[in-house]
């Protein structure tokens, strides 16, 4: 478990009070006490608390391509990177690091907003990409990892792994939204998008949302779904031999990934 943050001005290239963003940040430092790292730059500006896990030596952020022309903060595991770095380095990508990290960056490169449809796992990050001044949110599948951002009066769009982080912002406006009032009474919690103010919203599961600086902000873009369709009737035979298949691979994928960073040790 990790932690990002984030300020970025949609509308101009004004400063951002650095102090600020490390007040937001530290509001959120249980969920990565290990190191806190901060970027900025005039319009934009990012931090993340760091739960080491893989790459314990340079998997530092907020992290950057070769040419520091995109930046990212990020929470969580791309399952798939060890697939997905020779993939990107036959189309010309340098990686520094063996973090699936980087991978975002260069996949955001190549694939722009599809990126995200390259990726298996659980993610949430925040990216920057100053030659097309685009700023670009994205959370995983299942919602597993959290994100929260607003969009302050000023034009200012801010962001965070908790509601906490938003909330260290003097300039996000406190008006409770009746309408997650009632939610949360009839669930037990407050679905997405909503939040319990009503300028503050989560990012739903398997959404990105991606601002041009000077642009209308658009909706957040759902990229991925589970049809709720009539399956094809098959017998449990055909479903066991469709299921174990996949049980096999994603159980292999998860294990080759930490057995190659270093986290298990290989058993008889």
């Amino acid at each position: 478990m990790c932690g990002i943050a984030g300020i970025f001005d949609t509308q101009a290239k004004r400063p951002i009070d650095q102090a600020l963003l490390a007040r937001m940040n530290q509001a959120q430092h249980h969920r990565g006490p290990d190191e806190s790292g901060l970027h900025a730059e005039p319009g934009m500006a990012m931090a993340h608390k760091r739960l080491s896990i893989i790459d314990l030596s340079s998997g530092h952020q907020p992290l950057f391509n070769e040419d520091g022309s995109v930046v990212v903060v990020f929470n969580g595991e791309i399952y798939n990177f060890v697939d997905l770095i020779p993939e990107l380095q036959a189309l010309g990508h340098t990686f520094r690091t063996r973090c699936d990290t980087e991978v975002i960056v260069h996949a955001w490169e190549q694939w722009g907003e599809a990126c995200v449809e390259r990726f298996r796992g659980m993610f949430a990050f925040g990216l920057w990409d100053r030659n097309k001044e685009t700023f670009f949110l994205a959370r995983d599948r299942l919602g597993v990892k959290p994100l929260y951002y607003a969009v302050l009066d000023d034009g200012q769009l801010i962001f965070g792994s908790e509601l906490k982080v938003l909330t260290a912002h003097p300039a996000l406006r406190r008006d409770i939204d009746p309408r997650a009032i009632e939610e949360y009474f009839a669930y037990g919690y407050i679905p997405e998008p909503r939040t319990i103010y009503q300028q503050a919203f989560k990012l739903s599961p398997a959404h990105t949302l991606t601002v041009k600086r000077g642009q209308p902000i658009p909706q957040p873009r759902e990229y991925w779904d589970v049809p709720f369709q009539p399956l094809v009737p098959m017998t449990q035979a055909e479903a066991q031999e469709e299921l174990i298949p996949l049980l096999r691979e994603s159980v292999k994928s998860a294990w080759s990934q930490r057995y190659r960073w270093g986290h298990f040790s290989p058993v008889a």
